[in-house]
């Protein structure tokens, strides 16, 4: 291959080179191979074109010439995307600096001998496409220069059964450090997809499979307890059921009665209305009679009250005249009486005035010896400036007494503000240690974070714990409690995720309601671990007390993983039965140096000596070196018994990492030791200042008994004052009674008596005469109601006849008209019934059925069978629930039972095509892996190495879900593990980054690639710089054996080999066996700053006999003739 920095081509004829005619190189190709690449403003070329060989092509040059651009150009000419490169993530990027588009055309060797050659090219834009679609709409696709797009040109490459995808076919620079980082599962699927399409396909149709019997698995375990909880409450529904058409049968009756029952009350209606009737006019007849009898009577008694009225108009003036002058006469006798009163009270007070100055002049004395007593009692006082002294005297005591005691309380009150203070920040500091403390609660918090689901399930158990048998445990991350961080890092690590949000419960009961209302009804995925009864079983130790001493004493193990955390008894019998926590070790900084010295693996793997199962055991520890956490695991291969070993570096726990810094808690514990300390400081001068109050109390109360004596003495003193002054005021008030002038009082008495004697005289003289004219009208009174009595005598008895004559009237009319009202409310309502008795059994329709004999014709009856009948209706409780629940539970059942059938047959129907499956792809998986293995054990050989290559099966064991016991694989965790050995002394180990050198990564890839070789279906492989970091025995070595697989000669036509092969290396080492293979093309990258002007420019032959001259040998000493030249590197 010739290029420059501005343009390169394939130039037709290379002067003194022979090449073999265009049809005999073309049958060389492989159907897919690629033919020629052109490429235009790509990377580093402004243009080439190169034709690759059929077999092996070693594309050779400088570092940033453009050898890996070859492999770009590949991989996005063919419809790849840029991230498969792990370059960039953008097409429009692989544009040349400074150009607008960039255009990549490959030519792949057609299907079948003259067939169609298909030409693919794709032109990249760097205007099209938007920024953040990263270049998904900057291509244009062509076949055959014919406009199509992207799908076109993926289902043309696969056709050809081309994968650019897969890196067991092409592994370009940047993705060589993934391969060796693959685990087992994804190299299995990398290797399935390289071989056999039909491979891969079994295998995820096996995995979805596998799957959807585990949760059918489920299902019909759910289905089926269901529906025998829905048969057991329909038997409980079945007396219900019977109850309730017994209820129905009554309410019928009671209806047809209630129909008989509407014409019979209409007929007992219609014969009480005809007895009205009769009644009416019956009564109508004698009103009239009664009328004819009352007229006269009424006539006469008009005449009588007539007369007594004007009889009684009379009396009634005269009595009013007689009241008048009864009232005149009974008036002047009070009047006359109170005069009489007044003289006698005059007289009276005549004769007392004489009395009255007696009594005065005594009480003059009386209260003249009571001042004296009282004055002589003063004298027993002390001076009032004296008891003013004493009193404030006692006041000034106590205010100083209660200065002291407020100083005092004040410095105690300070003293206790200073307590109270450190106990409350001693306080909240207890609260939030005890929240820092809740590590189940934190945990809970991070999971509801990162795991919403995990959220609503746990608030539904929660929630309905009652509804369980026995307890319920999870998820399971916040049930345990690990030592510290580091336990935590490897218990997280060892235990699966799905383990963590799993909840266990301790019965099948409660795993089936818990599946029921979670996964069924609220579509939450939960997992679901059952542990019997909750009971851990003792099992025993992997290894024997003996050689555990060993191991604690030699190789630096201080326990098992299990004795490094706590948990409930329940998630401690899942995590031992799940995942094996109490056969895994746990070691410190020792244990490294046991693996490299001790051979440590070796001495796990042994069985003990009671142990008779044939080879080796597997092992699982922990351990951490120079401040790194490791995971070392070991397990013999199945074919050849060698122990294979795996090592990973153990990150930081995240589920199980403590919910707070431990520097936070102890910063918690350190204020609430400094709080106390405080307090206990604190507390001896508060209760010396108690005391101090206590002494000053005491003295308070003594002076305060001072006070109040000084107190009551002056108010003594002072009522005793008081008493004085009004003794002296009562003293002057009985000698100025003493004083008074008693003869002019009796005067005036002696004129007020003769005053009062004269009016009384006059009254008298007037109530004589009232009394005359009163005895007068009386008289007159006297004769008028003598009158007066006869009259009203005749007319009471003419009124008394009347009377009755028209209270005999009034009561036929009375009756006559309540009669003929009820008569018209009874024909109203007659009309009314028959509507009704109409409405609830129309005549045309009951009458035949209302007239049979099993129906009573009479009221009384009727209401006794309907009575019996409502009794019988509310002695049965209406639930019409019942019915329609055992109607639909009937038909709920029916459409389980056909749910079941379904899913038993489907079940069984994929489980057969699963064994089906599996039979054939486990083989044919089986026979690859032999091969590749046998293969690459021969190659690691040649090397000085050791491998093996061997088919993990997943661990029947590791489920994540519990199921019905048919499951037997976990085809999701199949995989391919390569193992190798590159030391005698060592032993086969997994291949891993941890464990294993760049080089040695880099052998171990290239020779399972090699093993792979001609398995694969794809017709051609591309290796970028898989050879660096060799050193130069080995890079030689797996060179030789690239050549050997890649040049093979073919099995029966000349296509029918290997297939193509790129191997990109920036230089190779001299005198390489095999170089001068006819099937080898070498492909030199000239690009750079320093190529020739043009293509052209470079000569083979020129550049050879320059060469020669320089090394001093004669142009035709080596020449090779005409007829042996080879076809040269191109």
């Amino acid at each position: 291959m010739h290029c420059s920095k501005k343009t390169m081509t394939m130039p037709s004829i290379l002067d003194g080179i022979e090449r073999p005619p265009p049809s005999e190189r073309d049958s060389h190709y492989k159907p897919g191979s690629i033919k020629r690449v052109k490429l235009n403003n790509f990377l580093t070329y402004d243009a080439v074109e190169f034709f690759p060989g059929p077999r092996l092509n070693v594309v050779v040059g400088p570092n940033g010439t453009g050898k890996s651009t070859i492999l770009c150009a590949i991989c996005l000419g063919l419809g790849g995307q840029p991230p498969l490169l792990g370059r960039a993530d953008d097409a429009r990027l692989f544009i040349k600096h400074e150009k607008d588009t960039a255009t990549i055309e490959i030519e792949l060797a057609p299907l079948k001998a003259g067939g169609t050659v298909h030409v693919l090219k794709r032109v990249i834009d760097r205007e099209r496409g938007s920024e953040n679609s990263k270049g998904q709409g900057a291509s244009l696709y062509f076949i055959n220069n014919h406009k199509s797009n992207l799908k076109a040109i993926k289902e043309l490459v696969k056709s050809y059964k081309i994968h650019i995808d897969n890196l067991c076919t092409f592994l370009p620079q940047d993705k060589v450090g993934n391969f060796s980082g693959f685990d087992k599962q994804a190299l299995l699927v990398e290797t399935e997809k390289s071989l056999s399409e039909d491979l891969y396909d079994s295998h995820q149709l096996m995995i979805q499979l596998e799957a959807e019997v585990k949760a059918s698995g489920n299902d019909v375990q759910s289905v089926q307890a269901t529906l025998q909880d829905l048969i057991k409450q329909n038997e409980k529904l079945e007396r219900d059921k019977q109850l309730m058409e017994e209820r129905a049968a009554a309410k019928e009756r009671i209806e047809l009665l209630q129909k008989k029952r509407a014409w019979l009350f209409f007929e007992e209606k219609r014969s009480e209305a005809k007895e009205l009737k009769e009644r009416k006019d019956e009564l109508k007849k004698l009103k009239k009679e009664a009328d004819k009898a009352v007229k006269p009577l009424a006539e006469k008694h008009a005449r009588l009250e007539g007369q007594v009225a004007q009889i009684k108009s009379r009396h009634a003036t005269l009595e009013k005249k007689a009241k008048e002058a009864r009232k005149a006469f009974d008036d002047c006798n009070i009047k006359s009486e109170k005069f009489q009163d007044s003289i006698d009270e005059e007289i009276s007070n005549l004769s007392t005035i004489d009395a009255q100055q007696r009594r005065a002049e005594r009480d003059v004395k009386k209260e003249r010896d009571r001042l004296q007593e009282i004055e002589e009692e003063a004298a027993e006082y002390p001076p009032m400036n004296e008891l003013e002294a004493a009193f404030t005297e006692s006041q000034l005591e106590i205010r100083s007494i209660k200065k002291k005691i407020d100083d005092v309380r004040r410095k105690a009150d300070s003293l206790q503000e200073k307590i109270d203070l450190e106990a409350e920040k001693k306080k909240e500091a207890v609260e939030k240690l005890h929240r820092v403390q809740d590590e189940k609660k934190i945990r809970l918090n991070k999971l509801f974070g990162v795991a919403q689901h995990v959220k609503a399930s746990y608030e539904w158990v929660d929630q309905n714990r009652k509804m369980f048998r026995r307890p319920v445990w999870g998820p399971v991350a916040t049930e345990v409690q690990p030592q510290n961080e580091e336990t935590a890092a490897y218990l997280e690590n060892h235990v699966s995720r799905a383990t963590w949000l799993a909840y266990v419960v301790e019965c099948k009961e409660d795993y089936n309601l818990l599946y029921r209302e979670i996964r069924e009804k609220r579509k939450i995925p939960i997992n679901i671990i059952t542990t019997p009864n909750g009971k851990l079983v003792a099992n025993q130790r992997m290894y024997s007390e003996e050689r555990m001493k060993v191991l604690k004493k030699e190789h630096g193990f201080q326990c098992y993983l299990d004795e490094t955390f706590t948990a409930p008894e329940a998630i401690m019998a899942a995590l031992q039965t799940r995942h094996n926590v109490d056969k895994v070790l746990v070691g410190g900084e020792g244990v490294q140096h046991s693996i490299e010295r001790k051979d440590l693996v070796e001495f796990l793997s042994s069985r003990e000596r009671h142990d008779t199962r044939p080879g080796k055991q597997a092992s699982c520890f922990f351990y951490t070196h120079r401040g790194t956490s490791y995971k070392y695991t070991s397990q013999p291969s199945r074919y050849s018994g060698e122990v294979g070993t795996d090592c990973s570096q153990v990150g930081p726990a995240k589920m199980l990492k403590p919910g707070t810094d431990p520097s936070v808690k102890n910063q918690l514990e350190s204020v609430i030791r400094s709080a106390e300390e405080t307090i206990e400081r604190i507390k001896p001068e508060i209760e010396l200042k108690e005391s101090e109050l206590l002494k000053l109390n005491s003295q308070g109360q003594e002076a305060g008994v001072k006070l109040k004596n000084a107190k009551r003495a002056k108010q003594d003193w002072q009522q005793h004052d008081v008493k004085l002054r009004n003794q002296k005021d009562k003293l002057a008030e009985a000698e100025e009674n003493a004083s008074k002038d008693n003869n002019r009082e009796k005067k005036k008495s002696k004129m007020k008596i003769q005053k009062l004697m004269e009016s009384s005289i006059s009254m008298t003289d007037m109530a004589a005469k009232a009394h005359n004219e009163f005895m007068k009208t009386m008289s007159s009174l006297t004769g008028l109601k003598m009158s007066e009595d006869g009259l009203s005598d005749s007319l009471r008895k003419l009124t008394d006849a009347l009377n009755e004559k028209q209270a005999e009237t009034a009561n036929l009319a009375f009756e006559y008209k309540r009669v003929d009202e009820e008569y018209n409310t009874k024909k109203d309502k007659l009309k009314d019934l028959l509507k009704e008795a109409e409405r609830v059994a129309p005549s045309a329709e009951w009458k035949d059925r209302l007239s049979q004999d099993d129906v009573p014709s009479t009221l009384e009856d009727l209401d006794n069978e309907i009575d019996e009948a409502e009794l019988k209706v509310n002695s049965i409780t209406d639930n019409p629930h019942a019915i329609r629940e055992y109607e639909r539970r009937k038909k709920e059942i029916q459409e389980y039972q056909a749910k079941l059938d379904g899913m038993t047959g489907d079940k069984q129907q994929k489980l057969r095509l699963l064994e089906t499956k599996f039979e054939s792809w486990r083989d044919a998986l089986q026979n690859v892996v032999n091969q590749v293995s046998y293969k690459f054990s021969e190659y690691m050989k040649e090397v000085g190495c050791a491998g093996d290559i061997r088919l993990y099966t997943g661990g029947k064991d590791d489920r994540e879900n519990d199921s019905d016991g048919q499951l037997q694989y976990n085809f999701k965790n199949w995989g391919i593990e390569i193992l190798v050995k590159f030391r005698e002394a060592s032993s086969l180990q997994v291949l891993s980054a941890q464990t294993h050198s760049g080089g040695e990564r880099s052998v171990s890839t290239i020779m399972y690639l090699m093993g792979l070789q001609n398995l694969m279906s794809s017709p051609f492989r591309c290796v970028d710089e898989i050879n660096q970091g060799l050193d130069e025995r080995n890079e030689r070595l797996v060179f030789k054996r690239i050549v050997a697989n890649s040049t093979a000669p073919p099995e029966s036509t000349q296509d029918d080999h290997c297939g193509q092969y790129f191997l990109i290396t920036p230089k190779l080492l001299p005198n390489l066996d095999g170089m001068e293979n006819d099937n080898i093309t070498v492909l030199f990258v000239f690009s750079g700053p320093n190529n020739f002007a043009h293509f052209l420019d470079w000569n083979v032959d020129k550049f050879i006999q320059e060469k020669r001259k320089f090394l001093g040998q004669e142009d035709n000493e080596d020449r090779i003739p005409n007829k042996t030249k080879k076809r040269r590197p191109q």
